[in-house]
């Protein structure tokens, strides 16, 4: 791990011609005002790329949760339990934590254009056959696969930015883009509910294959390919056929493609396991998403069943918290990076990816609140605006603390930021998918008070972590560096 700087997290320098034990390539770089260097691109093609992998990212969590109004529907149609359906959206969200793993360290080994473009489109085609299931079995294989394939936006997004952006201009960008795996989930129940009211729970498929192959098709048209060593990769292959000879990448990795590809595999699993702040953090993220399915899976049961809404007026009970992601977004977020310049100047103009955490502290006191707040104000039927109110400021607190942590990973990591932001994607999303198979018969068995208040405790065991690794993060991250 190495710490992030004021001006970037790498140097750029140019074509140069240098020997090193008795290696006389021509070493191939960018220059310090390169145009094909992303960190020099103009906002306007930056802006593109994010907006694409962002809309990828949206769609992914939206899918993971569109179709929850129709529960009922889909286990009357495939003639199975309610239960079973769930095993649905465990499926994919399990696979869309997986999936990280694998295609994080692909993109840097491959790039990341080219696995965006292969992994949409078989998200997309995958829509598909999730429309036609003739059963609730191959409804939850076919589901699983798609949120492998799907993930690549969520996998890739981080790295892409970093690409892109320097330090002290990433986390806004970074805020707008992480609305996705958070927003998602949250609006779509409420397009799903319209769907399912009005036509059925085929057409939420039918309606993502057509709204995947229009995102997959801009992809093709204007994604740019972000990765540095792949766009020096390509640069090198040009220079060597137009002027003969050999060249090199500046910080070349000369082992053979198959060792290469191994080390990059496993990356992920050794940052997850070999590195306390990581995998603290991945469990704080994990207890989130946990929290995070596990209401929305019965928000139809609480506020159907409970209260008497429709199904389009639980759909929008979802927005609720999504309200509170962007009020985050637009006034918190930007404070990222405002206090991360302020404290990198007061150490010289050298930033620590500790800079990053102050305002995780504003999602450690509100999520239990929040949490604690719904619970019983659900227990004691209490007006449905109260208990929606408290929704605000849990997704307030969401996007505190999922911003705060990528960025944290990307500084720390750089290069690898994606294999980083996989190590812990994969933690939040497989718990992010199993524990609201077991939701129902908790919340049937201690009520809803104690039942969410359950999660509300475990995410209050963990809200010291910011201000703990603000402290010694730095001495935590030197004792246990690794090469990577």
């Amino acid at each position: 791990m190495s710490d992030g700087t004021a001006n970037g997290a790498h140097e750029r320098t140019g074509l140069l011609s240098f020997t090193e034990d008795d290696d006389s390539r021509k070493i191939i770089d960018f220059t310090d005002w390169d145009d094909e260097d992303p960190r020099n691109w103009p906002k306007s093609r930056k802006f593109i790329n994010v907006g694409i992998i962002a809309l990828m990212a949206v769609i992914t969590p939206l899918a993971s949760s569109m179709f929850t109004p129709g529960i009922a529907q889909i286990a009357a149609d495939l003639k199975t339990s309610e239960e079973n359906v769930v095993g649905a959206t465990t499926g994919f969200v399990v696979f869309l934590g997986i999936g990280p793993l694998i295609l994080a360290p692909l993109s840097e080994t491959f790039g990341r254009r080219k696995l965006y473009l292969i992994c949409f489109s078989v998200f997309a085609i995958l829509q598909i056959p999730t429309a036609l299931s003739p059963n609730v079995q191959s409804l939850v294989a076919v589901r699983s696969i798609s949120g492998f394939f799907g993930s690549v936006g969520i996998a890739n997004g981080g790295g892409t930015i970093s690409d892109m952006f320097h330090p002290s201009q990433r986390s806004g960008i970074f805020g707008w883009y992480l609305l996705g795996p958070l927003l998602g989930p949250t609006l779509g129940p409420l397009f799903g509910g319209l769907i399912v009211q009005h036509l059925s729970w085929r057409w939420v498929f039918w309606s993502l294959t057509i709204i995947c192959m229009i995102n997959t098709a801009l992809g093709f048209f204007f994604l740019k390919e972000s990765y540095a060593p792949t766009i020096l990769e390509t640069r090198k292959q040009k220079y060597e056929e137009s002027e003969g000879g050999k060249f090199r990448i500046a910080n070349q990795d000369d082992r053979p493609f198959w060792t290469k590809l191994a080390s990059s595999m496993q990356r992920p699993l050794r940052i997850l396991f070999t590195q306390p702040i990581v995998i603290t953090m991945a469990i704080w993220q994990a207890i989130l998403f946990g929290t995070t399915y596990s209401l929305y899976t019965n928000f139809e049961a609480i506020y159907g069943r409970e209260y008497g809404f429709s199904t389009t007026q639980v759909g929008l009970v979802y927005l609720g918290p999504g309200l509170g992601f962007f009020i985050c977004v637009w006034f918190i977020v930007p404070h990222i990076d405002t206090i991360y310049n302020r404290l990198s100047k007061k150490n010289d103009n050298e930033g620590k990816p500790e800079y990053r955490l102050p305002l995780a502290n504003i999602g450690a006191v509100l999520i239990p609140i929040s949490l604690l707040w719904f619970a019983w104000t659900v227990e004691y039927r209490v007006h449905w605006a109260v208990t929606i109110l408290s929704t605000v400021f849990f997704g307030l607190g969401q996007i505190t603390i999922l911003n705060t942590v990528q960025n944290y990973y990307i500084d720390s990591f750089q290069k690898y930021a994606a294999s980083a932001i996989a190590a812990g994607a994969v933690f939040r999303s497989i718990v992010g998918g199993i524990v609201p198979i077991f939701a129902p018969a908790i919340f049937k068995a201690a009520g809803y008070g104690w039942g969410i208040s359950v999660f509300a405790f475990l995410s209050m065991a963990l809200s010291p972590a910011p201000l703990f690794f603000y402290t010694y993060g730095g001495r935590i991250r030197e004792r246990f560096a690794i090469e990577l």
